[in-house]
Order: structure tokens, then sequence, then C-alpha cells
């Protein structure tokens, strides 16, 4: 394993999956029927994380060549992990599967490709107020979400599966930009630098813990409630704040009510699409970002490697994700057992483990690779003025 690899992006990606298996896997709620500390943690979080991570590959992968990045490889990228969403949709699971989704936000961040940090920054906290306002116009507008996953089944229909993927879906990709362009702009900076990943983790922090105190805040204000609880009548008693608060905490599946009152753009809950959730779980995921950047960068050349083999799967989160997935279909483990949670963690930790150790890529992520790699090969296409090809993804391109 190069030593040029940030291990502590490996760790953030170990911890976005361990995150995204938790919601899967393990109850909601406690027996009294409160949150459990599992769902405060990684609902909403873990894929914003993921998403975050997302723009931080699409910048380490075009860093060499920012203006004229390798944009039908990642075209391709893209295309095949949406391709691979819709299989994974096929499949009769509990699981709202991301990846279609995720394809999609790598299209849309190519024509970004050519950005530095400060204007993707800037686009990314100007987007956290676009993409909501944008969703919460059109959706009155767009057909009611039919399926939990994206799926070949919905091709015959483009217009209602673009607009799940867009808008009403549990990852609509417009609101959800806003997460890949701040990933793009973490990307851009000097993320070996501890200083630079020290603030990265404060100034992440801040503004997560500020986003969510003025949303709560705002949220108990009578005159937000009286225009909120007509609308929440799906989930549950809400007749008073303290119960709206803790109905929508548990998650609202990707939007706020189609058509409800323009005040619920000011609540924070898990998959919500409002302005202060973008703002609060994807300041999280940079804060995330941040500390292990900093934490690895503390630790000695043998220490270094054997965090990267114990997190391993960051390294491989493709086709983990997607070994998840199938694992949660009824053949194979029940799809609704908590205890099965630990058993994901030993099979997916361990397969990384091995394949970092064994210093081989994921059999996904290799697939994806060499198909996309063989688009920039085909004939026809012009060659590069911008240099030699850009690093891979975590990696940082070596000084000379």
């Amino acid at each position: 394993m190069p030593t040029t690899r940030l291990v502590g992006l490996d760790v953030a990606r170990c911890l976005a999956l361990v995150g995204m298996v938790a919601a899967h896997v393990l109850d909601e709620r406690t027996a009294d029927g409160d949150l459990t500390v599992s769902t405060q943690l990684v609902d909403g979080r873990a894929a914003a994380l993921f998403a975050v991570l997302a723009g931080v590959s699409l910048a380490l992968m075009t860093r060499r060549t920012p203006r004229r990045g390798p944009r039908r490889a990642l075209a391709v990228r893209a295309l095949l992990i949406a391709v691979l969403g819709l299989a994974l949709g096929e499949l009769d699971t509990s699981v709202a599967v991301i990846l279609t989704y995720y394809g999609l936000l790598f299209l849309m961040g190519l024509p970004f490709l050519g950005l530095r940090a400060r204007p993707l920054l800037v686009l990314a906290g100007a987007w956290v107020v676009v993409g909501p306002l944008a969703s919460q116009l059109v959706r009155p507008h767009l057909p009611v979400r039919q399926f939990a996953s994206p799926a070949f089944a919905q091709l015959t229909d483009p217009g209602q599966l673009l607009s799940e993927l867009l808008f009403t879906g549990y990852y609509p990709a417009v609101p959800w930009l806003a997460y890949l362009l701040l990933g793009m702009g973490l990307g851009r900076l000097d993320l070996g630098s501890r200083t630079v990943a020290a603030r990265t983790a404060v100034t992440g922090l801040a503004v997560a813990v500020l986003a969510f105190v003025v949303s709560r805040s705002l949220t108990e204000q009578p005159w937000v409630l009286r225009r909120l609880v007509p609308d929440a009548a799906g989930y549950g008693d809400v007749s008073t704040g303290a119960a709206l608060v803790d109905a929508i905490s548990g998650g609202m599946h990707g939007a706020t009510p189609t058509g409800g009152s323009w005040a619920w753009l000011l609540v924070v809950a898990p998959h919500s699409g409002t302005p202060f959730d973008l703002l609060h779980t994807g300041a999280g995921a940079a804060a995330v970002i941040g500390v292990c950047l900093v934490a690895a960068s503390l630790l000695g050349r043998a220490t270094t490697r054997a965090v990267a083999i114990a997190f391993g799967a960051g390294t491989m989160t493709l086709t983990l994700y997607s070994l998840h997935v199938v694992l949660r279909t009824d053949r194979l483990w029940p799809p609704e057992e908590p205890s099965s949670f630990g058993w994901h963690l030993l099979v997916l930790l361990s397969i990384g483990a091995v394949f970092v150790a064994l210093r081989r890529r994921g059999p996904l992520e290799a697939v994806v690779g060499e198909i996309s790699a063989f688009a920039t090969r085909w004939p026809g296409r012009c060659p590069s003025p911008s240099g030699p090809p850009p690093p891979p993804s975590g990696r940082t391109p070596r000084r000379r």
C-alpha cells in the first residue's frame, strides 16, 4: 500500500459503511418508544457522510487535471454504479438502496470539476438553501414516489424514475448535490495537512451544532408549530411540539410533506432534505472526516498499517455495501433482526481487512475501474493535454 494514501479517508468511509449497516439493521426505538442511541447517531448522518465522501473522491480522482479531468471515465463509473443500484433494487430487502442516486450525483458533479476549493465550498453553502427551495416548489407537481429503491422495472417509466431520483426518493439528488459539492471542496484542500484537517473538524462540528440548535429553537416557536402540526398526521400523535420533534427525529424518508407548509424548511430531522438538515449533517460529515484525518496523521508507520487493515472495509465500500444489501435478503439473513448486526460487521470488516492485507482492490471496485479506464482508451479519444492521469481515489499526488 503506498504511503501517500490518506488512511483517514478510508477510516471515514468505513465508519459510513458501519453507520449505514446500523441504520438498516438495528431497531429505531426502544421498547418504551424512545429513539435508540444508534438511531440518534447514524440515521441521516451515515448516508450524508457517504455522499460527502463521494465528493471528496471525485475531487481526488481529478486533482492532477482539475480543468480537463477524465470526464468520460467518471461518467462511465457513475453509470455503472447506477446500474448496480438498479440491480440491487430488484432484491427483496427492506433497504432503500443508495447507489443509483449516488451514480446520478457523480454525473451532476462533472460540470464542477474545474472549480477550486473556495468556489466549491461557496456553492455548497448556497445549494444548502437552493436545493430544498427547488424541491419544495417542484415536488407538488411530480408523481408520488412508488418504490423504496429504484429498480430496472422503473425504466419503463423514465419520467417517474427521474422524478424519484431527483426530488421524491429517499436520497433526492437535487438537494443532496450540496453534500457532493461540499465533499469536492474538501477534496481540493490539502487533506494531508494536519492543520487543514483540524480546521475542517472544528469548523464542521461548530456549524453542525449551530444548525441543530437554531433549527430546534425555531421549531419550538408556536407560530411554526401551528404550521407544522396539520401536515404531520402521518407521523403519529404530534399534537405537541415535543411529540412532533420526537416523531420526525426518527426520519422523514427523503423529504418533508409534499405541498406542506414552508415552515418545514426550518426543521432538522434525518432525511428531511431541509436547509438545516443538509447543513447539520453535511457539517457533521466534514467534522468526522477531519477527525479521522487528524487521528491517522498522529500514528506511526506501523500503527498506520494496522489501522489501514482494521478499517480496510473503507477501501472497498462499493463491494461491501452491495454485499450487505444482498445479505439482507430473506434467504441469507432475517430482514429485521437486530442481532445480526454483529455478524454483518464481522463479515464486512473481515473481508475488508483481508483485501487490504493482501494489497488487493475490492472486486466491484476493480471491475468498475477497469471498465471506466477502458472508456478513456476507446478509439477516437483525444489525448489529454493536461499531463499524466490522476491518482486513484484517496491518494494524494507524490511530490517530486
